[in-house]
């Protein structure tokens, strides 16, 4: 016949603490004892009352602190005694008073900013960072826990969501005075030549590479004249000669007139994007034409598969992640964020930010689950869960409750044997 095991209760008693009720308790019993010997031998040997008057006030002590104890939590002795078992009788005012605790001293904006300031949390995920703990049970969890929640997610959907919100974030942003701040400095600081020789080179080699195509369109728009005479092929060899001569004149040349040229043209184009109301509208216009075409929605799904995918093989196998070029990356930003202030500085205060509006917006929420939590439990799990928290160092009080009232009787005996 099967047996149906009983479940073991969730609140059971840690070890220190009926290591403690045992000497505690014991201690009282050999209080006990010590009285009982030393009052029957007393009349034998005087000196004895020492010992019965510091065991007497001991078991009078240990008595009155177990009774105390006790009756924090229970009856004491099954016995219905007026303000016993305290705790299990005012539970719901316990969780109201220790919700409206939390929400005074932990959870309101000010308290949250003061307390952030003294954390220093860029620096905590630096040093992670740049020395990461040894990846354990926990670690192993967490990735297969994270891994499982992105292959649960709807692939579409969710791209459709973060898209949305980038697109909607890009289509707010003004982009033709940034555009036009950037070349400008850029052109500032000469960091558009490299693209001026690169475009100059790329057109060098498009001529090379449809000489034929000049040709065939040179003898196509000439008279029959010129092609009788064979003048085609030496005016197209001459539009040849010259745009490759003024190409390499320009790649060699930092102060060519049609360089410059182009150059204003640029200055020009960057004072439009920042001031020109036409030129801005029709960057607008383009950006929202972008973000509308089909193809870019394509290759933005198309990237966020990618992202998605490299996320979950990264947290699947982190240690091998790790140990690549991502991992280099991340232990330089843990470098980075221990060593420089300015950077450590921003982290801190967006963190104390977040920190702060998250009190500001659900600290009610949050005091009124403890307190709503507090009292659904029941008399019996709440008296469990607080006796295994702090009935370690109340079975001690007991203890010194024993012994302290030992040596007073023991002072007192003394006191009156003088008197």
């Amino acid at each position: 016949m099967n047996r149906i095991a009983r479940p073991l209760p969730s609140d059971t008693a840690p070890p220190g603490l009926v290591r403690m009720r045992v000497i505690a308790t014991g201690l009282l019993v050999l209080m006990a004892a010590l009285f009982f010997v030393a009052r029957a031998f007393e009349p034998a040997h005087p000196g004895l009352g020492y010992l019965r008057s510091f065991a007497e006030a001991a078991m009078v002590g240990g008595l009155a602190d177990w009774f105390a104890v006790t009756a924090l939590f229970r009856h004491p002795l099954g016995l219905p005694i007026p303000h016993t078992a305290i705790v299990p009788r005012n539970k719901d005012r316990i969780g109201t008073t220790l919700a409206s605790f939390l929400r005074a001293n932990f959870l309101t904006p000010a308290v949250v900013a003061r307390r952030m300031r003294r954390v220093d949390i860029a620096a905590a995920i630096g040093k992670f960072l740049a020395a990461p703990p040894e990846r354990g049970r926990l670690w192993r969890g967490a990735s297969r826990l994270i891994a499982d929640v992105l292959e649960s997610l709807d692939q579409e959907r969710l791209g459709g969501m973060v898209k949305g919100a980038l697109a909607g974030r890009l289509r707010e942003i003004n982009a033709a005075p940034t555009l036009g701040r950037a070349l400008k400095a850029a052109m500032k600081e000469d960091r558009h030549v490299p693209l001026l020789d690169a475009g100059i080179r790329w057109a060098n080699a498009l001529l090379e590479r449809n000489e034929a195509l000049i040709r065939s369109m040179v003898h196509e728009r000439s008279g029959s004249i010129l092609r009788w005479t064979g003048l085609d092929e030496t005016i197209a060899n001459k539009i040849i000669d010259a745009l490759d001569r003024l190409l390499g004149e320009m790649a060699d040349d930092p102060g060519h007139p049609l360089r410059l040229k182009i150059e204003d043209s640029l200055a020009e184009l960057a004072f439009d994007l920042q001031h020109d109301p036409e030129m801005r509208d029709r960057v607008f216009r383009l950006k929202a034409e972008m973000l509308d075409n089909p193809a870019i929605e394509r290759w933005w799904m198309s990237m966020w598969e990618q992202m998605r995918r490299g996320l979950i093989g990264l947290v699947r196998d982190p240690n091998d992640a790790l140990a690549g070029q991502f991992g280099e990356a991340l232990r330089q930003l843990g470098e980075t964020l221990q060593h420089d202030d300015k950077l450590r500085a921003t982290i801190n205060r967006f963190v104390r930010r977040a920190a702060v509006g998250i009190a500001a917006d659900y600290g009610d929420g949050i005091v009124r689950l403890v307190s709503e939590t507090v009292r659904g439990w029941d008399a019996r799990t709440i008296t469990d869960r607080l006796e295994n928290a702090v009935g370690r160092d109340l079975q001690y009080i007991r203890v010194n409750g024993t012994l302290v009232g030992g040596l007073v009787g023991l002072v007192i005996h003394t006191v009156d044997v003088a008197l």
